[in-house]
């Protein structure tokens, strides 16, 4: 009676037995260990994308970095952040955990082939770096009037 609820269904003993193979494949370690949305370790600094029939919006998550020092490139759809971030370090104790990333990081993205390298700004805010990339105008879709 109890037997067909407490029963694996076949189609997840497959899938099961897809994935231990893939472990067997793989080694049983994924990159990450902080779920599907987690960053892997190192990685510096946070970044979403957005995009509109307009530009594309990345904001990068990056407190305490002096803007200045940011190094912010775009070449043939490439967007490159790049800069450091110096922590403070107290000699004088002893440190048993260290989450926080200090020194250089480097991000690159690729952007949609219809961005428009020359119509860039960036802007910094409480943290967070915008670049805004506006879409080339030929892109756009248009309305075409029938006669």
């Amino acid at each position: 009676m109890f037997s067909s609820v407490y029963s694996e269904n076949p189609l997840l003993a497959h899938f099961r037995r897809l994935e231990e193979e893939l472990d067997e494949i793989f080694g049983g370690a994924t990159p990450w260990t902080g779920g599907i949305r987690s960053l892997p370790p190192g990685t510096f600094p946070a970044i979403n994308v957005g995009a509109t029939e307009d530009n594309v919006t990345v904001y990068l998550f990056a407190p305490g970095i002096d803007a200045k020092k940011l190094e912010i490139s775009i070449q043939q759809n490439v967007l490159t952040v790049s800069g450091a971030r110096e922590l403070p370090r107290d000699d004088a104790a002893t440190y048993y955990r260290q989450e926080r990333f200090g020194g250089e990081f480097r991000r690159v993205l690729s952007l949609p082939d219809d961005v428009d390298p020359d119509r860039v700004e960036a802007s910094y805010r409480d943290g967070i770096v915008q670049i805004s990339v506006r879409r080339r105008e030929s892109a756009k879709p248009r309305q075409i009037a029938i006669r």
